[in-house]
């Protein structure tokens, strides 16, 4: 088998189910929050003029019916608390950058060693996102983080119809260089606030006793949920992921000079299909995911039926 240095295009999906439709309490409480944020009259609260408490497209396109349910949910059907946790949100995400500052540019350094990198879907269809820390290059600091947040959007650009969550893999094997107590905490702050109902499975592979002891550290901090996602040293196959190391199909090899351009040409023109197509849906709050992306499946499918020429008699 010939190995691969690309990223695999989305998956089409044709079994996913579209998300049930809402009834009884499930459907007030999710009225309430659309209403909130879909009134014309909304600003954003702790802003400092009128014209930027205004939501942006891209703020508009994010409000999604699938997020609202997920922050709801992650909320515990308390639909003050789940505004209050959308607003902080969206106040957390203008403040570090994820529409201007967060650039392919900005965090490429960190992507040369391949210590992380998304590749392949396991049997869910969930894209799957790799760390590697033996691969550590760079001086713990702000860009690290800015990094995994980087790679943790372009997972989410990459989840196909029906698809919210992500395949978290982590390899300790060769003498993995450790992250401190203060960004493993930043980290999981930002993913437990941020990025509620995001994570699907994480296997950690070939850890070592040792890494135990920072597990322990760090357990107290990770959501009850999120714990019962973490299986250790996994002994199962994964579908499309990387043979290496975790028994998948595909025998993945990163090349970064290789590898990078085309996963950020793919994230961005597939960011664009999907902006284009939410527009095409009405452009505003509440917008079903799974609509976007079904819309953009079947287009694709359109484009890729041969063309019957009809013989025409003389």
């Amino acid at each position: 088998m010939a190995t691969v240095h690309v990223p695999l295009p989305v998956p089409a999906h044709p079994n996913t189910q579209p998300p049930p439709e809402l009834t009884g309490k499930a459907k007030l409480e999710y009225d309430r929050v659309l209403a909130h944020f879909a009134n014309p009259e909304y600003c954003l609260p702790g802003t400092p003029s009128e014209k930027s408490s205004k939501l942006m497209e891209e703020e508009c396109m994010w409000l999604s019916y699938e997020c609202l349910l997920r922050y709801i949910r992650a909320a515990k059907h308390d639909v003050a608390l789940a505004i209050k946790r959308i607003e902080d949100t969206l106040k957390w995400r203008r403040d570090f950058g994820i529409y201007d500052v967060l650039t392919a540019e900005l965090v490429e350094p960190e992507a040369v060693t391949g210590k992380e990198f998304l590749f392949g879907y396991d049997t869910c269809g969930r894209p799957g996102l790799y760390m590697c820390p033996s691969k550590q290059n760079t001086e713990e600091g702000p860009r690290q983080i800015q990094f995994v947040v980087w790679v943790l959007e372009r997972a989410i650009d990459l989840m196909g119809p029906g698809v919210e969550t992500l395949a978290l893999m982590i390899d300790f094997a060769d003498k993995a260089k450790n992250s401190s107590i203060s960004t493993a905490r930043t980290v999981l702050n930002i993913l437990q606030s941020h990025y509620p109902e995001r994570l699907g499975v994480s296997l950690i592979a070939h850890l070592p006793w040792l890494l135990h002891a920072f597990f322990k550290l760090i357990t107290p901090l990770i959501d009850p949920l999120t714990r019962t996602k973490m299986i250790f040293n996994p002994l199962f196959e994964l579908d499309q992921l990387v043979h290496d190391g975790w028994g998948g199909t595909q025998m993945f090899a990163y090349d970064h000079d290789t590898y990078w351009p085309v996963l950020v040409e793919m994230c961005e023109k597939r960011r664009e299909d999907m902006a284009r197509m939410w527009r095409k849906l009405g452009g505003v709050v509440g917008i079903k995911e799974w609509d976007v992306k079904v819309g953009l499946r079947d287009e694709k499918a359109d484009e890729e039926k041969p063309v019957v020429f009809e013989e025409t008699s003389q």
